[in-house]
């Protein structure tokens, strides 16, 4: 059941993210400019979910849109004296493919919930405990064989400490869950869908699973585009902010033009009624 439901998010996942292939041809590419409309405005600020989540699970295949690195070496160049606004294009980019996502993700998660045994929402909320505490060993443990990966020996032991407190509190939750209903039950893989990358998570995976999911290229790919979602937002907002000030301020100045010309032309014509 696992492997098929996930296969059916995986496909549901593509069917809207990856339409028919469009090609574009390298004659096409050496006349195109970056700021063309075939070309990807998320390639050229790095975060296109066709480039991040190439080689794991849910690979799109090529993007429609046309990358390059050259084009995206020209565009650092040309934006570092004009601002082309390219973060909402990318942002709108993000924001649907995140979007698309997360809906799947609930509608994966209601089908979970139907062909899996229903349990009391006291017993679910035990469950839920567990998966936590799993996620927190998994999350830790992808630190550890980075920081070990990096060379970082002394901080790598120290996280792996935290491991062994998430470890015993999993344990003691495991227990608690265990308690609180019957065997046969308790034996059956619990899943729940993970809220990042919509991967399938079961309830007794062993740390190796765990470690492999929270530091796999899918997930930490899923969270490089959430954040640089949220950093998008955050400059979009910003830059808004920054063109609506412009605005009224070019506003402002030109309201002052028109009382200064209007002040001015009052006093010719009083100028001129006195001299009459």
């Amino acid at each position: 059941m696992k492997a098929f439901t996930t296969d059916l998010l995986v496909q549901g996942f593509r069917e809207f993210v990856v339409p028919p292939s469009k090609t574009v041809g390298d004659t096409t590419r050496q006349r195109i400019k970056f700021s063309d409309d075939r070309v990807c405005k998320s390639h050229l600020l790095n975060c296109c979910p066709h480039d991040v989540l190439s080689g794991t699970r849910m690979d799109l295949g090529e993007c429609l849109k046309v990358h390059d690195l050259a084009l995206r070496a020209d565009y650092e160049i040309a934006s570092k004296d004009q601002d082309f606004f390219f973060e909402l294009d990318a942002m709108d980019h993000l924001q649907s493919f995140i979007a698309d996502c997360d809906r799947r993700t609930e509608v994966a998660k209601k089908r979970l919930a139907e062909t899996q045994e229903e349990i009391s929402a006291e017993v679910a909320a035990k469950a839920e405990r567990v998966h936590e505490l799993n996620e927190e060993i998994g999350k830790l443990l992808a630190k550890v064989e980075q920081l070990g990966a990096d060379g970082n020996v002394e901080e790598s032991q120290k996280v792996m400490d935290e491991v062994e407190k998430a470890r015993v509190k999993k344990r003691e939750a495991e227990e608690v869950y265990r308690n609180s209903m019957p065997a046969s039950s308790f034996q059956q893989q619990k899943l729940r869908v993970c809220e990042v990358c919509s991967a399938y998570l079961g309830l007794h995976d062993n740390d190796r699973r765990l470690a492999d999911h929270f530091g796999g290229k899918l997930h930490l790919g899923f969270i490089e585009i959430r954040e640089k979602l949220e950093e998008l937002r955050r400059i979009v907002a910003d830059k808004q902010e920054k063109r609506n000030q412009e605005r009224l301020k070019r506003r402002e100045e030109r309201e002052r033009e028109e009382r200064e010309k209007l002040r001015r032309l009052i006093k010719v014509q009083h100028s001129t009624w006195y001299h009459q």
